[in-house]
């Protein structure tokens, strides 16, 4: 990754950090963006001043326009996009009969639509230099998630859009790594949305124990998409999930209940 372009979305929460940091030990060109307000421009500062090399741009992605102008300057400033990390994303909590559909809507438009539109304006630079999209998907992806069903459904959709466009760029020598992990310790339930767009409370992380550590998903999505992997489940608890929801989907439901409502 020794001075690749690296944008990674979604960069001052607590996974992008982590991604930030690790691309950037690697030796990365970095752009990080995220929404108006956030942290990112720090964070920049600080991959600066420990002797990397990072960007900031502040970019909601639910915005085709702003995402259009944060690409077009990392290119730009960079020359192109090597590798593109769709991380951004919110979640929500409550039972879908209790969920507005405005708030199902605003999930789909920052975790869907927002990998959509980055994806769309980078794929040109990405075909020019044989680039990797990195997707953040979740085990939500690949199994049901009681009190997130909107949640799911954004994840599920990623995997539609995104498994397809790998395949018709496949020849072009884009890849894309699909990322499904399971809970990771990050602030992301603490501003879960509720059934009526309100903070939810509890958490979004009711009934998990000992999520990961977001360093550690960082270094698998690294060494996945170096190796230009199709799919990483991590950590175990999601190979199991993928399996489970699989050959025993009854039973994995039941056990998903338990955990989460």
């Amino acid at each position: 990754m020794k001075d690749k372009v690296v944008v990674v979305t979604g960069a001052a929460g607590g996974l992008g950090n982590a991604l930030a940091w690790r691309y950037a030990r690697a030796g990365a060109a970095l752009a990080l963006l995220d929404r108006p307000g956030s942290t990112v421009a720090e964070l920049a500062r600080e991959i600066d001043g420990a002797s990397g090399r990072a960007i900031a741009g502040e970019c909601d992605v639910t915005s085709l326009e702003q995402v259009r102008v944060a690409i077009d300057d990392v290119v730009r400033q960079w020359g192109g996009v090597d590798v593109l990390i769709n991380n951004a994303g919110i979640t929500h909590l409550g039972l879908a009969g209790d969920t507005d559909v405005d708030v199902i809507q605003r999930v789909m438009e920052v975790n869907f639509f927002g990998a959509v539109h980055c994806t769309k304006v980078a794929l040109p630079s990405l075909i020019e230099r044989c680039g990797q999209i990195v997707v953040l998907s979740s085990v939500a992806g690949i199994a049901p998630l009681a009190t997130r069903a909107g949640y799911a459904a954004s994840k599920h959709a990623l995997h539609g859009y995104f498994d397809s466009l790998r395949a018709e760029y496949a020849s072009a020598g884009v890849g894309v790594t699909m990322v499904c992990p399971s809970f990771i310790d990050t602030p992301i339930g603490d501003h879960a949305l509720g059934p009526h767009g309100e903070t939810a409370a509890p958490a979004a992380r009711t009934g998990v124990r000992n999520p990961a550590r977001p360093q550690d998903i960082a270094d698998e999505i690294y060494r996945a998409a170096e190796a230009r992997r199709r799919l990483l489940l991590t950590p175990l608890e999601a190979k199991l999930s993928y399996w489970m929801a699989r050959l025993a989907p009854s039973f994995y439901e039941r056990l998903m209940i338990r955990r989460t409502m």
